[in-house]
């Protein structure tokens, strides 16, 4: 996907610009075109000669200099993609602000593709309130922003803060150009997240999800083009993606409402909401005070959000559940495909070592309604996310 691609890289002053030329080389081995711009002070880590030299192309640096002036605007349009790598703090803010003293700064500003990039800072660079702040505003103006490594960094401390690998950023490109555009036009609604199940004014009962799969999705989904609406029980995430529509709900039933309003219009719908199976049949409404002997709640079922879009689902929707099981994993996992009408049901083990609930990873089994199986080892929640989400887009195509 990279062969004919025209990509901009941009270098600020880091350290970890010495990666840069390995990123060059990868992308022109690749076919893609190639030109470089740096920074006055990226000079001191990185040499003018070898990113020539390996991209094959002139290297810009001076915004003032007679071919360069007018050159800013010519840049941001010729490029099918512009990679800032590494992004440097300083740099950040001056995206974050719109500053424009340099002529890498001119050409973002002046860019109309997509700008992907690669932090690189020392980590309480990274971790300070501000750089969260600048990191928000570019999330805000859709720049993908790649994760940040763990390991050593050039204070000599072991943190995060590393720009991500050559070879992770190259993949990351490679991603984008296949994936951008997969789901252009398609309406997808993804829940995420628990619910609240009130008792009275003060207590509720809920469970342990904390919406990261869910999120994840809905990020895969929007980052390839799709329009993306969030139903999201009570989380604390914050989104990268603010194209993404969010409804936010509490309880089972306000869920089941807000997913039944988009029955009829999606294309795929991604339930991967930990919603609750039963909620109190009375709501005091007063505060419920403590007495001597026990306290007795009859409860009774929620509506069944999965098995009620499967009943109205056309043949052009897909549909896919989520399953979090400690016994029997595999038999529920495929009672529930074929009683609730889905096309994939994804199955979360609690048996599984740093998978379910709470965790920043995931391990999953996916389970097709013509009998296939597929496997996916423990990941990253944002990555697994890239899977359920290819195996959707196999099932659309």
């Amino acid at each position: 996907m990279l062969a004919g691609k025209k990509i901009i890289i941009g270098i600020s002053g880091s350290i970890a610009a010495y990666k840069t030329p390995m990123i060059v080389r990868q992308l022109v081995k690749a076919g893609a075109q190639v030109k470089v711009i740096m920074t006055p002070a990226s000079t001191d880590f990185v040499s003018k000669l070898t990113l020539s030299t390996l991209s094959k192309n002139p290297v810009a640096i001076d915004l003032f200099e007679e071919e360069t002036w007018a050159n800013h605007v010519e840049l941001g349009r010729w490029a099918d993609l512009m990679l800032i790598a590494p992004l440097s703090c300083n740099t950040l803010s001056k995206m974050a602000t719109g500053q424009c003293d340099n002529l890498l700064m001119a050409v973002f500003l002046s860019a109309i593709c997509p700008v992907m990039v690669a932090p690189a800072m020392d980590e309480d660079m990274w971790h300070h309130s501000t750089t969260k702040k600048n990191l928000d505003i570019l999330n805000g103006n859709r720049i993908i922003i790649l994760d940040v490594s763990y390991g050593e960094l050039a204070s000599g401390l072991v943190g995060e803060g590393r720009m991500a690998e050559p070879e992770q950023i190259v993949n990351a490109i490679d991603h984008f150009f296949r994936t951008a555009n997969q789901l252009q036009g398609k309406k997808v609604v993804v829940t995420a997240g628990p619910t609240y199940e009130a008792i009275d004014p003060v207590r509720f009962i809920g469970n342990h999800s904390t919406g990261k799969m869910g999120y994840a999705i809905a990020e895969e989904v929007a980052n390839r083009g799709a329009d993306v609406f969030l139903v999201s029980g009570p989380v604390t995430l914050k989104l990268k993606n603010k194209r993404i529509n969010v409804e936010s709900v509490n309880s089972a039933e306000e869920m089941y409402a807000a997913c039944m309003n988009h029955s009829s219009s999606y294309d795929i719908a991604i339930m991967a909401a930990a919603v609750a199976d039963y909620t109190p049949a009375v709501i005091a409404d007063q505060k419920i005070k403590k007495k001597d002997g026990e306290l007795t709640i009859t409860f009774k079922k929620t509506k069944d959000i999965l098995a009620s879009l499967g009943k109205v689902k056309s043949k052009k929707q897909i549909l896919v559940g989520f399953a979090l099981e400690t016994e029997n994993e595999s038999v529920n996992a495929k009672n529930k495909l074929k009683e609730k009408n889905a096309d994939i049901v994804v199955l979360n083990s609690l048996q599984d070592k740093g998978a379910g609930f709470g965790h920043d990873t995931n391990k999953v089994t996916l389970f097709f309604q013509n009998g296939d199986e597929k496997r996916i080892e423990l990941k990253p929640k944002p990555a697994l996310a890239k899977h359920i989400v290819d195996a959707i887009i196999e099932i659309l195509e």
